[in-house]
């Protein structure tokens, strides 16, 4: 496997560059540095909004590709290149059909912020973690002075069983994706992760051969495609493990950094020759 023709670098935050505790080891900020010196090209990608993502990336915010909500969303160096969003007559329509299914937690998902409107404590606790700014409503279908990605649904009997089943048969209408364990993601029909890579990749005149992806669910398959060098995290969801030509540590265990090092390595070496 030859490592040094890789040019840009794509991961997937929770599962993946983010451990269990939500957090970005100090190794990985020291490897962005060494990336840099090799002019390889990094690119955060997740279901969560751009703020939290920003969060979680502070130190190198202004230097890298955000893909946020799923690909509803991509901004180089800080600055929107790329939206995809649905309709606000659809997101009320969704809504209100959410709200039937007795165990879905519903977060509207737009480009000023996020809303929700639930006051389930434990919900709101785990909503805290992934949503940086946001606001609480009292009731989604009134907001309408916004841009939509998405609508992302939180199950405590978990997406695969409780949500998804539920908006199966809406899939020749809007994109629904088991994007983690807990949560279902409702966008465009275009929308995901691998076209808005495919625009970047395109921007950058960087090939397949040439990218680097890890990923670890359902909403990462686009991506993983479009990667020579694909990844699938250990703890990965069985899909994953199946679309990813090749594997690595868990993310508890700096599964990126592990192969980011190598990376580097073969970079490196190419150097020296």
């Amino acid at each position: 496997m030859d490592l040094s023709q890789v040019k840009l670098v794509v991961s997937d935050m929770d599962g993946t560059l983010l451990n269990d505790k939500g957090v970005v080891s100090d190794l990985f900020f020291e490897q962005f540095e060494q990336l840099k010196k090799h002019d390889v090209k990094f690119v955060a990608a997740s279901g969560r909004q751009y703020y939290s993502m920003i969060h979680k990336l502070e130190p190198i915010k202004d230097e890298i590709t955000i893909i946020a909500e799923n690909g509803g969303m991509t901004v180089i160096s800080e600055e929107v290149t790329d939206t995809c969003t649905i309709d606000t007559n659809t997101v009320h329509d969704l809504i209100r059909d959410m709200r039937k299914i007795e165990d879905a937690h519903i977060v509207l998902c737009g480009k000023k912020q996020a809303y929700v409107e639930s006051k389930h404590q434990e919900f709101l606790n785990i909503f805290d973690e992934y949503y940086f700014r946001y606001n609480l409503v009292d009731d989604l279908t009134e907001i309408e002075d916004d841009d939509f990605f998405k609508i992302a649904v939180y199950s405590f009997g978990g997406s695969e069983k409780t949500t998804y089943p539920a908006v199966k048969h809406l899939e020749d209408r809007i994109k629904a994706k088991v994007s983690g364990e807990n949560w279902l993601d409702l966008s465009h029909l275009h929308t995901d992760k691998g076209r808005a890579l495919k625009i970047i990749q395109s921007k950058l005149n960087i090939s397949k051969e040439e990218t680097m992806v890890f990923g670890d669910y359902n909403n990462d398959i686009e991506m993983l495609e479009l990667a020579h060098f694909s990844y699938a995290m250990q703890n990965a969801h069985p899909n994953i493990i199946k679309a990813a030509n090749y594997s690595t540590k868990t993310n508890n265990e700096n599964g990126v950094e592990y192969i980011l090092g190598k990376l580097i390595e073969a970079k490196e070496q190419l150097v020296t020759k």
